[in-house]
Order: structure tokens, then C-alpha cells, then sequence
């Protein structure tokens, strides 16, 4: 790093792995895959071929055909257990732009720099809401009727697909 823009961009792009991406990524497993038919994690076979006894078979009975094929009940279960733990929050985590005291520290500067981080990231939350809210983009829920809200900052404890822990800690 040769410049002050060099260190800023070094620590925006790490500030962004470790709390934004990986909440967007982590948080809405179990939303999306807790319903295991939807996203079986693993195949037990291929895809039949034309010809063959298992395409005869999944021509008769596709549902029969699809259940042979995708994630045992048992791999099911730990599958669906480990996305309902990495997708709960905990009831004491502390979201990005908050500090567990607010006495983490005197410089005036420091604290500035954190209330305008708050308030951009209180911005981005309303302009994230603001779009699920417009019927001009469709596209946005998709049939089941469901925002996104990955990236909203703040959450209750438990399953609530959104929140972004401070995973950064001074």
C-alpha cells in the first residue's frame, strides 16, 4: 500500500467480506435451502437417459423418481440442522454500525466517522426497502412473494433472513 485511497480500499474490501458478503450469503440458507426438495444437497444418481428402466420410471412416476434420487433422510436432517445454525442469530450479536459501549472510544473524530457510517448504512437499509416496495420492479419478490433482505443491517434473535453482525471488533 503506497497511498491513504490504497489503505481505504484494503479495509472497505475487508470490511465487506467479513460483514455485508457473508451475511448476504450466510443468513439466507436456511430461507432459501431449509426446504430440502427444493435444494437437495446431493444426487444419488444421474439424470436418466432416454431408454433406460429409470427414465421409464420417471416418465410413470416423476415424484417417486425425483425422491429416489435426492438427499437421504438422514443427510437431509444434518443438512437442514447445520443451515438452521449458521442462519440464527444469536440474542446478544451486535450489528454493523452499532458498538456493544458506547465508550469504545474518546476520539471525536472516530466517533463521527461512526455516526456517518450509521446513518449510510441507515440509508442503504430504507433504499433496499424502498425497492422491494415498487410494483415498477416486479422482479423483486419473484412468485412467492418474498423481499430481500439480506442486507438489512439489524435483526431479531432466531431465523429472520437479514442482519449483518459487526464482525469487526477494535
Amino acid at each position: 500500500m503506497n497511498t491513504p485511497d490504497d489503505l481505504i480500499k484494503s479495509c472497505s474490501i475487508i470490511i465487506w467480506t467479513a460483514s455485508a458478503l457473508h451475511a448476504a450469503v450466510n443468513f439466507g440458507q436456511y430461507p432459501y435451502g431449509g426446504y430440502i426438495v427444493n435444494r437437495p444437497t446431493l444426487t444419488r444418481r444421474f439424470i436418466p437417459e432416454p431408454g433406460t428402466k429409470e427414465y421409464d420410471e420417471m416418465l410413470k412416476n416423476p415424484q417417486k423418481a425425483y425422491l429416489k434420487t435426492i438427499t437421504p433422510k438422514f443427510e437431509s436432517l444434518v443438512d437442514i440442522s447445520v443451515l438452521e445454525i449458521l442462519s440464527r442469530h444469536a440474542s446478544d450479536e451486535i450489528y454493523l454500525g452499532e458498538r456493544e459501549s458506547p465508550y469504545w472510544t474518546t476520539d471525536s473524530k472516530a466517533l463521527e466517522a461512526f455516526k456517518k457510517f450509521g446513518s449510510k448504512l441507515t440509508e442503504i437499509e430504507g433504499k433496499i426497502t424502498a425497492r422491494n416496495n415498487d410494483p415498477s420492479l416486479g422482479s423483486r419478490h419473484g412468485p412467492v412473494q418474498l423481499p430481500y433482505t439480506l442486507l438489512l443491517r439489524s435483526s431479531e434473535e432466531g431465523i429472520t433472513f437479514r442482519g449483518i453482525p459487526n464482525s469487526i471488533s477494535i
